[in-house]
């Protein structure tokens, strides 16, 4: 597992890891052109790990309270606790 000394701040205060430069840690961002549709640079502690998720060809559709129900049912929302897993960054973004 990587840990923050793995990270670079830029003068900008954005942080780069990996060749990727993200606006801070526990931030999505939108990866276009990439096989995921979002990215996230994920932080516990010291730790960190890069978690894409997302399928890029789906549209969300959560201002459709049938829709946004049947996703979280779907994924059990509820109990995504690990910042680790692409389902918790899903469930948020949901």
């Amino acid at each position: 597992m990587a840990t923050t000394k793995n990270v670079t701040r830029t003068p900008s205060g954005k942080i780069k890891y990996r060749g990727e430069t993200f606006a801070g840690f526990n931030k999505p961002k939108r990866t276009p052109g990439a096989k995921k549709k979002s990215a996230v640079l994920a932080k516990k502690g010291s730790e960190i790990k890069l978690v894409r998720f997302g399928d890029p060809n789906m549209f969300i559709k959560k201002d459709q309270p049938k829709n946004r129900k049947s996703f979280r049912a779907r994924h059990s929302c509820d109990t995504a606790k690990d910042k680790f897993s692409a389902r918790y960054w899903s469930c948020k973004a949901w």
